[in-house]
């Protein structure tokens, strides 16, 4: 893994311009596992002009598909969920400082358009490998919306937790770029 750069969160606004759709990364520090109904009620929140739980200009957002956590474990299986599903949440979200999200899958048009707009980036990790990924969490707790279960707001400590660039605050899309370098026609 000696091509992969190792990057301290939080990100700065500084790594964050750095970085190219295609950089493979290992985070170290927090992340916030958030789907769906999370996303819904930040923008509901913003809406009313409350606060949210969490800073989202010192956070990365982790699409993470929801898995109960064994006992003696520090977190279910954590891999990442479709993150088109939070694509209508997201321009907002970029609004008010997000700069980091990361799931699986491509965004849409207007997130890539938001994400280049607002300076941010988007990164993916690995589908189907949430139980490999769980090695990466050193801890895991509840902050926001307990309610939700197991699709609650976690913070979690990663070390060396792997992701790649699929959209640079360019506008660049790895989704998009990575495909065409194997087209023949």
């Amino acid at each position: 893994m000696s091509d992969w750069r190792k990057i301290q969160l939080p990100m700065t606004a500084k790594t964050v311009a750095e970085l190219r759709a295609g950089d493979k990364l290992l985070l170290s520090g927090t992340i916030y596992a958030a789907r769906d109904a999370a996303h819904k009620r930040f923008v509901e929140a913003l809406d009313r002009g409350e606060k949210l739980p969490i800073d989202l200009s010192k956070s990365v957002i982790y699409y993470m598909g929801p898995s109960p956590t064994r006992p003696g474990d520090i977190v279910g299986a954590c891999g990442p969920t479709t993150s088109a599903r939070m694509d209508k949440y997201t321009p907002r979200l970029l609004t008010e400082g997000l700069r980091v999200m990361m799931g699986k899958g491509d965004r849409s048009l207007q997130v890539v358009e938001a994400i280049k707009k607002y300076r941010g980036v988007y990164l993916i990790t690995i589908g189907g490998a949430g139980a490999l990924l769980s090695l990466k969490v050193k801890s895991s707790e509840i902050v926001a919306y307990p309610d939700l279960g197991t699709e609650a707001v976690l913070k979690m400590e990663v070390e060396n937790f792997p992701a790649i660039v699929a959209v640079d605050s360019q506008g660049n899309d790895f989704c998009k770029i990575g495909p065409s370098q194997y087209r023949t026609s």
